[in-house]
């Protein structure tokens, strides 16, 4: 501390006081706010800065923190911030100032503020470990850059003030005066305020009911400013106050009495944002090595077994109460906002209780001292908050209302009042005549008309701080201290201003909980209570509402400081369980849970004696909507009553601003319903990548269903566009991936019926059956994992097509194509291997012996009609999931559907558009396009179409092969061929369309050339003698007929000019009556 300054060279109305205190407050909270962030960062291994951490400095630290503060100095006159709060406190006891908080409110709370400021700044400043390696090092850097070093007073002070209680303890001995003075106001004031819930509620207090003759009436009180002011901040001003100043504590018994009331009602106090101060074990630490403190010493830790015991059971009676209190006056202010005006302090007292209330709940459920923790878990925090943010909007919106109102009562009572006042003062000095009478002028000529006109009064609470600087000096003429009425009344005036211009800070001041941005622990796991329990859910947007007032704890002095927002994830939890309720209730409908009740059913009839106990009795579905009384809650109620609630909290206001982004709830459910909804969908599908496990299509849809009620229920409760959430989640879900790059259910049963179902089809383990349109399970030794008809039958087909919508199918489709294109790749190699064979045996049909002879030089026969006959499955798979596709659009847009299949003039663009809608093409626009991508530079056009010529003669030489094959038999039940030969006949039109569409030649004259050459083929075999080859001759000429009955080309008549009918109806008789025998 510099010298104690003469009091006789002091001219108390140059000393600026009330500038000073204004900016060294300003000042130090700035400082508080960069030592924290200091602090914060050496203590997090990921933050820390880089060269308290590289190894090439350690050694140059270790040698500063060695020698600290031994430093060389050059420059050792320059004064340092503390300096300026020395000099402040030096001259504040020189002009012997008067404080009290009653009275000169704006001097003492400045005053006050200051000491724990610079107390709270030293404290912080010494849980800084690297202090003093950061201090040397950029000392050293300064005088790198700048040639001299200014900071060795700095370094001095940081070892001086190692333990800086005791030190300050001893720096403010010349300072206990005028700090006790200050303290010892605040007896009528902090005892009225630490009051417990039954005396708050004998009191009535808050409650605008109580008496509804005044209900109208101003709220009036003495000490107006005192009525909200902080009780967080008075018990620092306590602690820290009677610390500094501990000698009246044995002298004065009313200091005692405050001292011992702080120290019962916490354990704990702020020291800055998230860091603490523990009272009792700091102030015993300081106390006991005083001689003659054995008795403070021992109240100290009286008080700390009563806060232990009483504290927490003391605040949550408070914060109940106060939640009832807050709910009363948030409903009475809603139906009648006009008493905004004459009860706004109520409004701005039960703010700052709730506010304290919260605070000292959120410190001390982080610092618990006791084991047990009940006292410190409030699952209805939510609720206390949600009032007080209903409160603050109340402000917010009738802030107009407000303003009216104060501005007449500034200028009709106000103004009188103090002009009367003035008046009768016996003795008024010049200078301050001049600001009471610029006060009275100021009130009086304010207007409810200054239309467009913004009212600014801090030019006038300057003036009156001012004021109360000058008049609370010892030595001045016109002293506060014996004008009590004066200072009162001005307080009360300055409230009134605040009400018509800042009522923005005054909710700051009195309801600020940005300090839960340094407890996002306790803010995300409050936020999961109030979710978790369904009373409070409706009050869960309190918690993004508290993220509005992140921006308040932020200061100039640290610009670069920005809290990521902690709104925690709005996905509504409670979603889940109305959706498995929904689904569980749905599935019950399904075809497949009736068959027990068909069973049950016919033993009944046929009278089969059940077992003893016999089975449980099955509830059947829609029992549960039964209900015998009233009073009857199922589970679904439950859910949705929770679905109620917290929907009314998501649509309890349209947005909210945080930092420079707008936050609108509505839109946040909307997008987070939107990841859910898709997440669901695909987690639905319930697909195993390792055991090739799927939910059937028909399941998925009833689920999918089952979710979308559920999501369409909420428009009831709020007010979004759940039908754009279908349309972007559903559509999304018709492409191969969604937006955000993961498989939809596109890609994942497109997947599952290329790899799994169609590749057992390939391997003989499944056959396509016309007759039922569907693949079905063949008996095998391996028995497969699921049943193909149940993932393929006309109704899962539509199913598939319902979920995957045209744009889906379209995918499917391409994807077949691409697997049959690689087919008809490998077969043109096989043609090009046996090129010139094939090329004299199409010119040498009729030429028995020679074709004959020429078939036995052919390669790969075998391998061409496995490949073709996998085409065929393909397409025929194809066909079914189009004519599903048809079917669905005809059921959904029947007039667009019916538009599509009118005859056009045939044309590709026409097929494609047909196609898309699942309807039969003559060509395949999808199979031309993806046979199309095929075609071979080093090959000429001349030579693509010979090729693909050879290909279809290769095939219908091929055929008379197939009699031979024991599984080539036909079945009439299924009419088709269990090793799936039927297949070829859709294979052989499709491809030799596609083909001849790309290279421009005649389909009809090549199928022509086909059916010749095969016709011809067959009939050989049927002068064949040996049984082997001619095994399954009739099931195979059948395959002429169902080319010809397959292509749109091809006719009876020519059929009939190349193969005799006679043959084809011996042949179906033969079959049918095999079949007949086989089964019999």
């Amino acid at each position: 501390m510099s010298a104690t300054l003469s009091r006789g060279s002091l001219q108390p109305g140059q000393q600026k006081l009330a500038e000073k205190f204004t900016i060294l407050n300003d000042r130090g909270i700035g400082m508080l706010t960069r030592i924290y962030n200091i602090k914060k960062a050496c203590g997090d291994p990921k933050a820390k800065p880089s060269y308290l951490i590289d190894k090439n400095l350690e050694s140059a630290v270790k040698f500063i923190v060695r020698k600290f503060p031994a430093v060389e100095t050059r420059n050792n006159n320059v004064s340092l911030s503390f300096d300026h709060v020395c000099e402040l406190l030096n001259t504040i006891d020189a002009c012997q100032v008067f404080f009290d908080i009653t009275v000169n409110f704006d001097l003492t709370k400045n005053y006050l503020d200051l000491v724990v400021t610079y107390t709270n700044l030293m404290m912080l400043l010494s849980r800084i470990e690297e202090r003093k390696a950061i201090i040397g090092l950029y000392n050293y850097a300064h005088e790198m850059t700048h040639g001299s070093r200014y900071y060795p007073r700095l370094g001095q002070m940081i070892v001086d003030y190692e333990n800086p209680l005791k030190k300050m303890m001893e720096e403010f001995v010349p300072h206990g005066k005028s700090l006790s003075d200050a303290l010892l106001s605040l007896q009528m004031v902090y005892p009225r305020r630490n009051l417990s819930a039954d005396q708050w509620r004998n009191a009535q207090l808050l409650s605008l009911i109580s008496a509804p003759s005044t209900m109208l009436n101003p709220a009036q009180s003495d000490t107006m400013p005192c009525e909200y002011l902080s009780l967080d901040a008075m018990e620092k001003w306590i602690v820290f106050g009677f610390i500094l100043c501990h000698g009246v504590l044995n002298s004065d018994q009313a200091a005692l009495s405050l001292w011992k009331l702080a120290l019962q009602s916490s354990t704990c106090l702020c020291l800055f944002r998230d860091e603490v101060f523990h009272i009792h074990k700091s102030a015993e630490d300081l106390f006991i090595n005083i001689r003659g403190y054995n008795k403070r010493v021992n109240d100290i830790k009286e008080c700390k077994e009563q806060a232990l015991s009483q504290a927490g059971l003391m605040h949550r009676e408070r914060r109940k109460f106060l939640r009832s209190a807050l709910k009363e006056l948030a409903t009475v202010l809603s139906d009648q906002p006009g008493l905004l005006g004459p009860k706004a302090l109520f409004v701005f007292m039960a703010l700052s209780f709730a506010r304290d209330e919260i605070i000292w709940l959120l410190r001390h459920a982080d610092n618990i001292q006791k084991k047990s923790t009940d006292d410190f878990i409030d699952k209805h925090i939510a609720e206390l908050i949600f009032y007080m943010e209903e409160l603050r909007a109340h402000v917010r919106k009738y802030g107009p209302v407000m303003q009216r109102y104060y501005v007449q009562y500034l200028s009709g009572f106000d103004a009188v009042v103090l002009n009367e006042l003035v008046q009768n003062l016996s003795v008024c000095p010049e200078d301050e005549s001049i600001i009471m009478s610029s006060f009275v002028n100021t009130m009086t000529s304010l207007s409810v008309k200054q239309d467009g006109d913004v009212f600014d009064f801090r030019g006038m609470r300057l003036d009156w701080f001012r004021l109360q600087a000058y008049t609370s000096v010892s030595k001045a003429s016109l002293g506060i201290a014996d004008h009590r009425e004066l200072g009162k009344m001005m307080n009360t005036i300055i409230f009134h201003t605040k009400m018509v211009d800042s009522l923005v800070e005054m909710l700051v001041e009195t309801s600020d909980l940005s300090i839960f941005c340094f407890y996002s622990r306790a803010f995300e796991k409050m936020f999961q209570q109030c979710l978790e329990l369904p009373s409070q859910s409706r009050h869960s947007i309190s918690f993004p509402l508290l993220c509005t007032h992140f921006m308040s704890c932020t200061h100039e002095l640290c610009p670069e400081e920005c809290f990521q927002n902690i709104i925690c994830h709005f996905i509504p939890y409670w979603s889940v369980g109305v959706k498995g309720v929904f689904l569980l209730l749905l599935l019950q409908l399904l075809p497949k849970h009736c068959a027990k009740t068909i069973s049950q059913a016919v033993n009944k009839k046929s009278k089969k004696q059940m077992g003893k106990k016999g089975e449980p009795e099955r509830e059947k579905p829609g029992v549960e909507s039964m209900r015998k009384n009233r009073l009857l809650v199922t589970n679904l109620d439950k859910l949705h009553t929770a679905l109620s609630e917290l929907c009314f909290s998501i649509n309890y206001v349209p947005n909210m601003v945080i930092w420079e982004h707008t936050f609108t709830p509505r839109e946040y459910l909307t997008s987070h319903l939107e990841i859910r909804f898709t997440k669901s969908i695909v987690g639905m599908t319930m697909y195993n990548q390792a055991t090739q496990e799927i939910a059937k299509p028909s399941e998925l849809l009833t689920s999918v269903r089952a979710y979308m009620t559920v999501l369409q229920s909420i428009e009831n409760y709020v007010q979004i566009d759940i039908t754009r959430v279908f349309n972007n989640v559903l559509l999304q879900q018709t492409q191969h991936l969604d937006s955000h790059g993961e498989p939809t259910i596109t890609s994942l049963y497109t997947n599952w019926y290329l790899e799994t179902l169609l590749r057992q089809v390939s391997n003989g383990h499944i056959a396509y059956f016309p007759a039922m349109k569907a693949f079905v399970n063949l008996p095998t030794e391996n028995e497969l994992t699921f049943n193909a008809e149940e993932y393929s039958d006309i109704s899962e087909m539509r199913s598939l097509s319902e979920l995957l919508g045209p744009y889906g199918m379209k995918f499917l489709s391409e994807s077949l194509m691409w697997h049959i294109s690689s087919q008809v790749a490998e077969l043109k190699k096989l043609v090009v291997d046996n090129v010139e064979i094939l090329t004299q045996m199409r010119t040498s049909f009729d030429k028995p012996e020679h074709m004959a002879s020429l078939f036995k030089k052919l390669s790969s026969v075998d391998s061409v009609l496995k490949r073709m006959t996998i085409i065929g499955v393909i397409l025929s798979f194809r066909s079914l999931a189009q004519e599903a596709l048809r079917d669905v659009l005809s059921c959904h847009i029947p007039f667009l559907v019916t538009s599509v299949s009118v005859d056009h003039q045939v044309a590709m663009n026409v097929y494609e558009l047909s196609s898309a809608a699942g309807l039969p093409c003559e060509i395949d626009p999808a199979l031309v396009v993806a046979l199309s991508s095929q075609k071979s530079e080093n090959i000429s056009p001349e030579e693509e179409y010979k090729i693909a010529c050879l290909l279809m003669v290769f095939v219908a030489v091929s055929m008379p092969t197939l009699a031979s094959n024991v599984m080539s038999q036909y079945s009439p039940a299924i009419q088709g061929h269990c090793n799936n030969i039927h297949c070829l006949a859709k294979a052989i039109n499709q491809i030799a369309a596609a083909l001849f569409t790309i290279h421009k030649g005649s389909i009809e004259d090549r199928l022509k050339e086909f059916l010749a050459l095969a016709s011809s083929s067959l009939l050989k075999i049927g002068q064949e003698t040996d049984k082997t080859t001619t095994r399954n001759r009739e099931s195979v000429y059948l395959l002429l007929d169902m080319i010809v009955q397959e292509s749109p080309f091809l006719t009876m008549d020519l059929l009939e000019s190349c193969f005799p009918y006679v043959l084809l109806r011996n042949a179906y008789h033969a079959v049918y009556k095999q079949s007949v025998s086989s089964s019999a």
